[in-house]
């Protein structure tokens, strides 16, 4: 559909389709960026934490690192759909 045959209705609404599929990549792109990133974090996690307990803490932080990605493409998400 051409800009200059559309109606401000239209446009509106295409806008809007815009803004949610902008929100949906956000949180989809993030989330999978994060499955990458903690798919070598979490494997070496468990393997250091099988070979000494002391381990563990410092494992669990280096794991949980990476879901605050997911939470900034969730907040740029939530900022272009508000």
């Amino acid at each position: 559909m051409a800009i200059e045959t559309m109606t401000v209705e239209a446009a509106q609404a295409m806008a809007v389709g815009y803004k949610a599929i902008g929100a949906g990549l956000a949180v989809g792109l993030a989330g999978v960026g994060t499955g990458m990133g903690e798919m070598g974090i979490g494997a070496a996690a468990v393997g250091a934490t099988a070979e000494d307990r002391d381990m563990f803490g410092l494992a669990l932080l280096f794991t949980v690192l990476p879901e605050t990605i997911v939470i900034f493409g969730l907040v740029i998400a939530l900022l272009l759909l508000f």
